[in-house]
């Protein structure tokens, strides 16, 4: 062969801008991204790309822009089949006398797998390639997500209370042990630890997890600070704000992952800087149920990794992950009295980069770098509603709609094609969806 002949690989995509994340707010016209197996071998102009590979397949993007797969930071997916079940109540109601008591009817294997699989439609049709799950029956989760493609961080729950998944504390460790080890070798399926609330989880319970998180390097996930009547009870109940209880348990590290984050000090917000911690930032779903305003401006200033999730389907309600960052940008700016807060290249950064950070995966995903995972989303921005096109980075951010998703690719194999799903029984899950729906009326 000669020395000039062009190297042979999977996949070439044309685009006519590519927005790598990293470098930062950096935008490559007429670029391609060329991918071999899983992993992306190059980001170059499309001219250097025609001379410099041969591609089984070439795909030609002359519209859109190419992104890194958005990271949905904080999920329930399985709950995308209460979406709508209990609107416009508080946490507390919502959860108690709502959700828990249809959960306690419904919550199975084959619930879990239907809600997941529904979810995982809907995220691949806006662009998200990836998960961090928290919900009761993680083994037949990640079977689900392995089964349909899709990159997730499956959460092995611990809570205080019988469920269907585990009677008892020890049931619960000895289940996220095996759930663990059935998925220690997956190439597209992680765990992480992810005890529900400080008020629904013991300081034993913590303990063993904090000491098992640092056995099995996995993160540890846990909703934290989400109202200011979580934080009142604990106080009165330890004499401690939940961060703190969380500190004197040895679980304020880089292993953290702390959703909501509504009720915070000047002191927590330092503390989290210093350790390394990571916040999710699901603002709809606080809007939503009125938790309270995460501070993601003073977080982010004070140097914490921010990233980005949309919550449960039964709290949001949806998984629409531009939405959110459009939402968490313009809530930040509000917060913080700062129109020029959580700018658009950040909340960008937040659906990415910063999320695969918050999962441990920042070294194969959340940017398109040479050598990382193809995970990648392609947005057709020549509609009427995203012209004209000054600034790629604010459009995605402030203009741009899910459904101007046109194609996915996760680990190199194509998920949405012009936004047909690939390989997905779209007519059987939504007849399996609607009978679900009558099962849950009916209760």
């Amino acid at each position: 062969m000669s020395q000039n002949a062009p190297q042979t690989v999977d996949l070439l995509i044309e685009a006519r801008w590519v927005v790598p994340v990293e470098p930062h707010d950096v935008v490559l016209e007429h670029h391609a991204v060329a991918i071999d197996h899983d992993r992306i071998v190059a980001v170059l102009p499309i001219a250097q790309a025609r001379t410099h590979y041969a591609p089984r397949e070439r795909v030609e993007l002359g519209e859109h822009v190419l992104i890194p797969g958005l990271i949905n930071t904080h999920t329930h997916n399985p709950m995308t089949l209460m979406r709508g079940l209990a609107d416009d109540l508080p946490l507390m109601v919502w959860l108690q006398q709502h959700i828990w008591p249809v959960e306690a009817k419904v919550i199975g294997p084959e619930f879990v797998r239907d809600g997941v699989e529904l979810a995982v439609a809907e995220m691949l049709r806006g662009g998200t390639t990836c998960a961090n799950e928290n919900y009761f029956f993680p083994d037949a989760i990640g079977a689900t997500y392995r089964k349909l493609g899709f990159r997730a961080v499956v959460g092995l729950p611990v809570i205080e209370f019988p469920s269907a998944w585990a009677k008892t504390q020890d049931e619960y460790f000895e289940r996220a042990g095996a759930t663990h080890d059935s998925f220690r070798n997956d190439t597209l399926i992680r765990t992480a630890f992810a005890p529900h609330a400080p008020y629904t989880v013991s300081d034993e319970s913590f303990e063993r997890i904090r000491v098992l998180a640092d056995q099995l390097d996995i993160p540890v996930h846990l909703h934290l600070h989400e109202t200011a009547h979580e934080v009142e009870e604990e106080r009165k109940k330890s004499g401690l704000r939940p961060f703190q209880r969380l500190q004197k348990l040895g679980l304020v590290n880089d292993r953290l992952i702390a959703v909501h984050m509504t009720q915070l000090t000047e002191g927590e917000v330092a503390a989290c800087a210093e350790a390394g911690v990571s916040v999710v930032h699901c603002p709809e779903s606080n809007l939503k149920l009125a938790s309270g305003f995460c501070p993601a401006e003073k977080l982010r200033k004070a140097g914490v990794n921010v990233a980005i999730g949309t919550d449960g389907c039964a709290s949001n309600n949806d998984l629409d992950m531009f939405g959110e960052m459009r939402t968490a940008a313009l809530l930040a700016k509000a917060v913080a009295e700062d129109a020029a807060a959580f700018d658009a290249g950040f909340a960008l950064r937040a659906a990415t980069i910063n999320a695969a950070r918050a999962i441990g995966l920042e070294e194969s995903i959340g940017s398109i770098e040479v050598g990382k995972q193809a995970d990648l989303a392609a947005v057709r921005v020549s509609d009427l509603e995203t012209q004209p096109l000054f600034h790629i980075v604010s459009q995605l951010v402030y203009a741009t709609g899910r459904h101007q998703v046109s194609d996915v690719w996760i680990a190199g194999r194509r998920k949405l094609a012009a936004r047909e799903l690939v390989d997905m029984d779209t007519a059987g899950l939504l007849a399996r969806t609607h009978a679900w729906r009558e099962r849950i009326a009916a209760i």
